[in-house]
């Protein structure tokens, strides 16, 4: 692990997909497509923006073809739909999305819970879907969801990790992204995981994926980020969850995560007032606070203050 931070990190704002997708009111297709344009707004050129889930399961991800179609359409700008399996990637690719994310879940239980399938086949559908996805033109990413323990099976051992980010190397992802989905983790096991996959796959970007269930998920970007990740992922305001996982709390909030991140004087080409706003704004959306401290407390120095 190297002691200091990088010069520069990507963070994928998730809030239009995994923040909303936990929120009970069902928020309407132009309040989304106003949220995904306030991110852009903001400096955040690859967004989380819609699921291509059963909408039975996922009720506000409903309108997902709808929200892609609506979405203002840039060149420096990345849009990710999550996929669960083939029917999702058709979906996804239906509506001109640019990036595909497929998840594969570390915890077979979970798999099983979470698609209806072991994870060894979704690690099949995976392989099918970069194929498909390559020959499409698109780009596709691959996630390991429950990496550092899962709600049902309790704590996931690393070489399982590893052996799935192995294998789902063979695909050639656009990276591969870690996720503490339930918010267990602590920066020592990321620390040792993130350094454990840069060895065993020297040229494989890696992403990271945070909740902040026990309060540690801004601590453990931090150690992904000393140990080598490429990407952080955040929710603006905090908000989200798994709605198959109980207990499963909040994103790391893209405010919080950028005000550490600014300090520390690494590069984002992210705005972070733009970010705090656009927090406020979604609390007003949703009528009720939003998770995030930046929300709460402001940037420091104060805006207007010297620096």
């Amino acid at each position: 692990m190297s002691d200091a931070v990088p010069a520069s990190v990507e963070i994928v704002d998730v809030g239009p997909r995994d923040g909303l997708q936990m929120e009970p009111e069902v928020l309407a297709t132009a309040t989304k497509i106003e949220f995904v344009t306030r991110l852009v707004d903001a400096g955040i050129r690859r967004l989380e923006v819609a699921s291509f889930v059963n909408p039975k399961r996922v009720p506000q991800m409903a309108d997902a073809e709808a929200v892609v179609a609506g979405l203002p359409r840039r060149d420096d700008v990345t849009y990710i739909g999550l996929i669960l399996n083939q029917r999702g990637f058709e979906r996804a690719l239906a509506c001109g999305i640019d990036e595909v994310g497929f998840v594969v879940v570390a915890s077979d239980t979970f798999n099983r819970r979470n698609q209806g399938v072991s994870t060894d086949d979704s690690i099949a559908a995976w392989h099918a879907i970069a194929a498909a996805a390559r020959a499409a033109g698109v780009r596709a990413n691959v996630t390991i969801s429950t990496a550092f323990g899962c709600p049902f099976e309790g704590e996931i051992a690393e070489d399982q990790v590893v052996r799935i980010a192995t294998e789902l190397a063979q695909s050639d992802p656009v990276e591969i992204a870690i996720a503490d989905t339930v918010g267990v983790g602590v920066p020592a096991q990321v620390s040792s995981m993130i350094e454990r996959l840069r060895g065993t796959l020297p040229d494989m970007p890696l992403r990271c994926h945070f909740h902040n269930t026990r309060n540690t998920g801004i601590a453990n970007a931090h150690a992904a980020l000393l140990a080598g990740a490429s990407t952080l992922d955040a929710s603006t305001g905090g908000i989200g969850g798994c709605p198959f996982a109980p207990a499963a709390t909040g994103n790391i909030p893209t405010e919080d995560l950028l005000y550490m991140l600014d300090r520390s004087r690494v590069e984002t080409g992210v705005s972070l007032q733009g970010i705090i706003d656009t927090g406020a704004w979604l609390q007003d959306q949703l009528g009720r606070p939003v998770p995030s401290m930046l929300t709460k407390a402001g940037p420091f120095p104060p805006i207007g203050d010297a620096a």
